[in-house]
């Protein structure tokens, strides 16, 4: 199981949980904002009963724990203990390292800065394949089965726990917590998936061989052929499909408008690229 393990992973997912767990303690806490999901959670208790999030923070991650050994399998399972001790670790010694940014208590600039610093910090952990506990491993889960976005899911289960923050924040304080969040919840999915920013085309001409060489040639880009049938015409049609980064997306336009500016293209976002010419080079050698 070790041997599975990436020394790579763990250290980014220690980069990010230590990047979140900064902005958490001096703006979020420093400014008496909330936040969501399990972390929202052990805001609460702090403001309440005292109690060190640092602690409670291990402690709630308990059951959730089992529920992720049984469903992500156990090298999930191992990068999320990594990301939750690491938290607390983390959150224990940011609260006891003296830092303070004069932001003149703007309330917004406070809620940019946290919302950056999360959106960061877990958009880091969920990249390198772990999480920091809590609502993180549902999301986690949603993502792997479902394909939903882990910031959407965090999202509502971040405002659920805002409206239980109501019982200590006064609504001012729970809306910029709020944009926090939101602010949060977009610069994870860009984190995560940005890297991968990619564009899928299916092409259908008549042409379809001129284009898928050419394609080949000049963009050193795989073409699939697909076998197709036109629903109206009931006629037999070959459909191409590929894969190409972002920033070569009006290249293929520009080719296949050359070839055939009558075909029909239908461009896709892909968030996820795994395969030659995106994750391995052309020896089949991981690209790092």
């Amino acid at each position: 199981m070790l041997k599975t393990l990436r020394f790579k992973n763990i250290f980014f997912i220690m980069l990010g949980t230590a990047i979140y767990a900064f902005g958490l303690v001096n703006f979020n806490i420093q400014n008496g904002l909330g936040e969501g999901g399990l972390t929202g959670i052990t805001l609460i208790l702090l403001h309440f009963f005292g109690i060190d999030p640092a602690y409670s923070n291990l402690f709630l991650n308990i059951p959730l724990f089992l529920i992720g050994w049984r469903v992500l399998g156990s090298r999930t399972f191992i990068y999320s203990g990594i990301g939750t001790f690491s938290l607390s670790l983390f959150l224990w010694i940011f609260q006891r390292v003296p830092f303070t940014l004069d932001l003149h208590n703007d309330l917004l600039l406070v809620a940019l800065f946290a919302g950056g610093f999360t959106g960061v910090g877990l958009g880091i952990v969920f990249r390198y394949g772990g999480t920091t506990g809590g609502s993180d491993i549902i999301a986690k889960l949603l993502n792997f089965k479902k394909g939903i976005s882990m910031g959407k899911t965090l999202f509502i289960f971040d405002a659920l726990v805002l409206t239980a923050s109501l019982s200590y924040l006064d609504v001012r304080q729970v809306m910029y917590t709020l944009v926090t969040v939101f602010i949060g919840s977009r610069v994870i999915d860009f984190v995560q998936e940005g890297a991968y920013a990619a564009r899928g085309a299916m092409i259908v001409s008549k042409n379809n061989q001129a284009i898928a060489s050419h394609i080949m040639m000049a963009m050193n880009r795989g073409v699939t052929i697909l076998e197709g049938r036109g629903g109206f015409s009931k006629l037999d049609q070959d459909v191409l499909y590929v894969v190409v980064a972002k920033n070569e997306l009006i290249q293929l336009k520009n080719i296949i408008d050359a070839i055939d500016p009558h075909a029909f293209v239908s461009v896709s976002v892909v968030h996820d690229v795994i395969g030659e010419g995106f994750t391995l080079d052309e020896n089949k050698n991981p690209i790092y």
